[in-house]
């Protein structure tokens, strides 16, 4: 009995579930060169040959054209990672492969993939309890300690250069926007932090900025640049004539109609102006067009304006000067207009606006690098730094990094699944192997002997040494909390918990069932497509 249409392909049991662990595997590796503080860089090209140049996990797998619905799902779990710790979604892709590496050959022992999945739920559950008994508590106020923090997410990293400096623009940014609850837990509200970019300097010249910093010019010539206390107004409104919003046609017959009709635009303009006078703004920011007559009458009044201001600006703006954004002129008063110093800096091309009152939140790091690519691979290492110091201000708990709480998971997980019964008990020992893949790539990408490497810091932690992780630039193993190697205990349990799903995921599917071919390019890859022409990574193959 045929129940499937000619083109639908099915893949059952072990060579489903081997199909899924070789692409998912696939994803894993590529990244896996990327991380620590010796880690390489990718170069992607996309379809319109821009170029990235990057070693930031979530942003690699997302450039990548991958075509291969179980490698998505990894892609997921850096996105995942990304989005709630800001940094390490390469340990937890990484991690995510191993484990399935590892249940890999579990299968091939015959142990059931259920059992495997209870054992990696366990572990995983066990391994985030001793994360939590091993973390360390951190003082929001601890500057030096949230410094270090900064540093360790930005070593390996194109900003690593100047890591310093930008660790204290960071640190100082988040205590700026950082408000103590009424429980008193600490929230970092990081949509007051604004990033702004600008070649043709070093790194070493970017500075952080009380307000907003906006990169445009003045409509007029003729307008002041420059207002202590200015009345602001945001408008997501066209400052021009107003058009039909269907094709219509004006017939004329003498001079004197064009002259009225001309007459009468040149009225709608000056009324829109007069409108903006009258609610007493000083200062205009447009997010739309502003008319060259417009603009004459505006600078005539002595006021500023300056049009097609990006919308993230436009809302950053809000918080910096207070006010509404307004969206129509018929309806707007004095109450709708925000407070704020504006200068000009002619320099830089650039606007400063700064908030003015206690409860003016809003901050600018403006950074700087010699091109492009540089700057932007520098905004993706402060970006992460920015996440980290926020989720550690928050979580209020640290670790020793340089694969030190990995070993030392390691560690407890081996002496806790001896307390596990069953199969369960080999999953759990998997897991423990899995998590110490970190130190090992350190390792590796630090060109060490990994083997070594780990033989030495699983002694230091039987030896009580719970710190003890691996400096990849001496080679020793060392305590890394005291050497300022730091990481967030949050970052590290959405790791392990993130890494711990994925691979059960995958685990659990026994049968792939696709109404065409999972791939669009075909052709033999190296996603370990099982035979019966299920596809292999499809476009993953040529962007591996």
């Amino acid at each position: 009995m045929i129940i499937m249409g000619e083109d639908a392909q099915r893949v059952k049991d072990r060579d489903a579930q081997e199909y899924n662990i070789n692409a998912a595997r696939a994803v894993a590796e590529a990244v896996r060169s990327t991380l620590g503080p010796k880690g390489m860089d990718k170069m992607l090209v996309d379809s319109m040959g821009d170029v990235t140049i990057t070693n930031d996990g979530v942003t690699i797998l997302q450039e990548m054209d991958i075509d291969n619905p179980t490698a998505e799902m990894i892609v997921e779990v850096a996105e995942t990672q990304e989005n709630e710790a800001g940094d390490g979604t390469t340990t937890a892709v990484a991690i995510a492969g191993e484990l399935l590496k590892n249940a890999q050959d579990l299968l091939e022992q015959d142990i059931h993939p259920t059992a495997i999945i209870k054992g990696f739920h366990l572990a995983s559950q066990k391994a985030r309890e001793e994360v939590d008994n091993v973390a360390e508590n951190v003082d929001p106020g601890d500057e030096e300690l949230l410094k270090k923090v900064a540093e360790t997410s930005m070593t390996g990293k194109s900003s690593e250069l100047n890591k310093e400096l930008l660790a204290e623009l960071i640190v100082e940014a988040v205590n700026g926007v950082t408000v103590e609850a009424d429980d008193g837990s600490h929230v970092v509200d990081l949509e007051n932090v604004s990033i702004e970019t600008q070649t043709g300097r070093s790194a070493g010249e970017s500075e952080l900025l009380n307000g907003a910093v906006i990169d445009k010019d003045p409509v007029h010539d003729d307008m002041p640049t420059e207002f202590d206390e200015a009345d602001v107004l945001l408008l997501n409104e066209p400052i021009e004539v107003e058009e039909a919003d269907v094709d219509t046609q004006v017939s004329i017959d003498s001079p004197d109609q064009l002259q009225k009709f001309l007459d009468q635009e040149e009225k709608q303009l000056k009324d829109k102006v007069q409108k903006i006078v009258d609610s007493g703004a000083d200062v205009v920011f447009c997010q739309k067009g502003i008319d060259d007559m417009a603009q004459h009458y505006l600078a005539k009044e002595g006021i500023l304006a300056v049009r097609r201001t990006k919308k993230s600006d436009m809302t950053f703006l809000k918080n910096v000067a207070g006010g509404a954004i307004v969206s129509d002129l018929d309806s707007l008063t004095d109450r709708d207009l925000g407070t704020a110093s504006v200068r000009r800096d002619d320099e830089d091309d650039l606007f400063y606006v700064e908030g003015l009152g206690d409860e003016r939140h809003g901050v600018t790091m403006l950074l700087r690098g010699s091109t492009d690519h540089v700057v932007d691979e520098l905004e993706r290492g402060v970006e992460d730094a920015l996440d980290v110091v926020a989720t550690t201000v928050s979580d209020g708990r640290v670790l020793a990094g340089g694969g030190a709480i990995e070993v030392e998971l390691a560690s407890r997980l081996r002496d806790y699944a001896d307390s596990v019964s069953g199969r369960e008990q080999l999953a759990v020992e998997a897991f423990a192997d899995a998590l110490e893949l970190v130190p090992r790539v350190l390792a590796e990408n630090a060109g060490l002997d990994s083997i070594d490497t780990l033989v030495d810091l699983r002694s230091a932690h039987e030896d009580g040494d719970t710190h003890a992780g691996l400096n990849v630039f001496t080679g020793e193993v060392e305590d890394t909390f005291e050497a300022g190697v730091v990481e967030p205990a949050h970052a590290k349990e959405q790791a392990i918990s993130s890494a711990q799903e994925a691979a059960n995921l995958v685990l659990k599917i026994d049968d792939i069932i696709a109404a065409g071919d999972l791939s669009t390019s075909g052709g033999d890859d190296e996603g370990g497509a099982p035979a019966g022409g299920m596809g292999g990574m499809g476009g993953m193959g040529g962007a591996m």
